[in-house]
């Protein structure tokens, strides 16, 4: 379980277009714990919840670090939008590889 909290910022990628950058502190545990989950291409499944909203996506990797898509069904439950400030709770799923 990781808590962190961060600035909401756009980027151009694919939808909802805004993330929640992870911090550099946590990164390297990500890193060591996406050898196990991820799925390809540096996707990382991962559980996360901001405010009272609970959500499935998968971490980005973007340069050196991770982002966390903030889902458009998220954005709107909380009430957020570019710029403010979140605390996230999130959890690293594993993937069960056959």
């Amino acid at each position: 379980m990781l808590t962190f909290e961060a600035d909401i910022i756009e980027w151009r990628g694919p939808p909802p277009y805004l993330f929640a950058p992870v911090p550099d502190h946590l990164v390297g545990e990500v890193h060591y714990a996406a050898r196990e989950a991820s799925y390809g291409w540096g996707m990382v499944p991962v559980t996360a919840q901001i405010g009272g909203t609970e959500f499935t996506t998968s971490l980005f990797r973007r340069d050196d670090t991770y982002v966390l898509p903030i889902k458009v069904a998220v954005q709107r439950a909380e009430g957020l939008g570019l710029g403010d400030r979140v605390a996230v709770t999130m959890e690293i799923s594993r993937v069960i590889r056959r």
